[in-house]
Formats: C-alpha cells, structure tokens, sequence
C-alpha cells in the first residue's frame, strides 16, 4: 500500500497514493460519516489548475488528488521520485470502490451525467455488483446553481441514506461542485469524470497498451475530435513545456495560497 502525501505537479498538488490506500481512505470516511473530496486528475484537470489560480487552489484543498493519467504518474516519479508503478485511473478505482461499498453494504448516490446515460449506467452497476444498494440518482441541470439549491441538493442526498456520492459532471466542473458540497455533506464525493459514461458502456476503453504508455488520450482524440482537440493538442504540448521547466528549476511552480470559502457560483 502506498500513502505518501502530495507533492507539486506544476502547482497542483498530487497524491503519491495507490489504488488500495485510495480504497481504503474513501471507504474509512465513508465508515466515519466524514466530509472527505478526491478527484483523479489526467493532463487536461492538472492544467485547469495550472491556467486558473482560484480552481488550482481548490484541488489543493482536496483531501485526495489521485494520478488519472499516466503523465501524470510520469510527473510524480520524474520530480519526486515517487516510485509509483501504475497510475489511479477514476473509472477502475470507482469500480474498487463500488466493489467495497457492495460487501460493506455503503449505499452510493450518483450525482450528474444525463437521464439517458444514468437509464443505462444504473443496470449496469447492478449487473456488475448485484449487492449494491444505490441510495439515489440525480442528473445534470447543466446549469449554475441557484441561491440555496445546494443545501437542497445536500438535503436530498443526506435522506437518501447515502454514505458516498459518485459526481460525474466532467472537469472542471465536478471538481468545482465537489469542492462547495464537501461542507454540507458527512460522507465522501468521488469526481470521477467519464467513469458514468465507461460504465454505461457509452465510451470505449482504449486497448491495454495503449493505456501503459500513455496514449489514451490519442484514442480519446479519435472518438472525440470536436470536443477534444483543444484539450489534447494545445493543452498536452503546454503540460510537457511546463513540466520540463519545472524539473530544470527555470520556473517556480509554486502552489496558490488554499481556498477559505465556497465558490459562489457553480454548475450543477
């Protein structure tokens, strides 16, 4: 099991952590009733950060920040020596974590995605874990939240008998309602991205190899080009530019001062 604390990613503050100290960090505040934020961040989440003070300084505020792409592994083990062997990729880890909560019977809330990719991700989950006791599903409104929302939106989860909330709302978007819910709930939220599409069966993993070497996102580019090129092709390039001059000390990628209050506004 590996824990070793967060390091500087380009100002973003990663965790040296593996998938069973992840594991069993999210299951104990689940146990505990414990406000607790991760999210798993590839390329494109670290680079958010890194172009916007204030959203870099709420991933820092999180309580667990796990390396989704293999770049970003790369980049703990080229800065820090971190000596990690695998990445902690959002959708296998959220499926670890549903596999716990199914034995443990900690029922899971799913917060956002679309009605149409929840009809198909809920099944799913039951197919695949027919323990698992999902406690409420809530889709995207796809807009800001308004004055007092979030507290309904808290309300709704806590009655549910919730001990965990899955948030699939894409970054940097559920990162951010991550980070303002974490106040108003006792038990964990996971931003996990385009695991709710994986897990519907709506996306493709890209093969094995692939993966390992960190090209994913070139098959992510392919099925996706509209969406996705800028992401890939400008913010890629930026990452390796800013990465190489961090490890030359030729830029001081010094982490934001933390984040003392909610964000305002946010979409839900």
């Amino acid at each position: 099991m590996i824990a070793r604390g967060k390091r500087n990613v380009l100002g973003v503050l990663v965790d040296v952590v593996d998938y069973e100290s992840a594991v069993d960090q999210i299951i104990e505040a689940a146990r505990q009733r414990r406000p607790f934020a991760l999210t798993a961040l590839a390329v494109h989440g670290v680079m958010t950060g890194v172009l916007d003070p204030a959203h870099n300084a709420r991933l820092n505020g999180f309580d667990l920040v796990t390396p989704d792409g293999q770049p970003v592994r790369w980049a703990l083990n080229l800065l820090h020596q971190a000596g990690l062997a695998d990445r902690v990729y959002g959708p296998e880890l959220t499926l670890r974590v549903l596999g716990r909560c199914s034995a443990e019977g900690l029922p899971v809330y799913l917060y956002g995605s679309t009605e149409d990719t929840l009809s198909l991700l809920v099944p799913a989950l039951y197919r695949m874990f027919p323990g698992i006791r999902i406690a409420g599903v809530e889709s995207s409104k796809f807009r800001p939240v308004e004055a007092g929302e979030d507290e309904e939106i808290a309300a709704r989860i806590t009655a549910s008998g919730a001990r965990l909330v899955l948030v699939g709302l894409g970054c940097p978007r559920q990162e951010v309602f991550t980070y303002a819910m974490r106040p108003l709930l006792d038990m964990p939220l996971l931003a996990v991205g385009a695991a709710f599409d994986y897990h519907a069966g709506l996306l493709r993993n890209p093969p094995a190899w692939m993966q390992r070497v960190g090209l994913e996102w070139f098959w992510r580019l392919g099925l996706e080009p509209r969406r996705l090129w800028r992401r890939y092709i400008v913010l890629n390039p930026a990452y390796l530019a800013r990465l190489g001059a961090q490890k030359t000390r030729l830029w001081d990628a010094r982490p934001p001062e933390p984040a003392n209050e909610r964000p305002p506004t946010f979409s839900i």
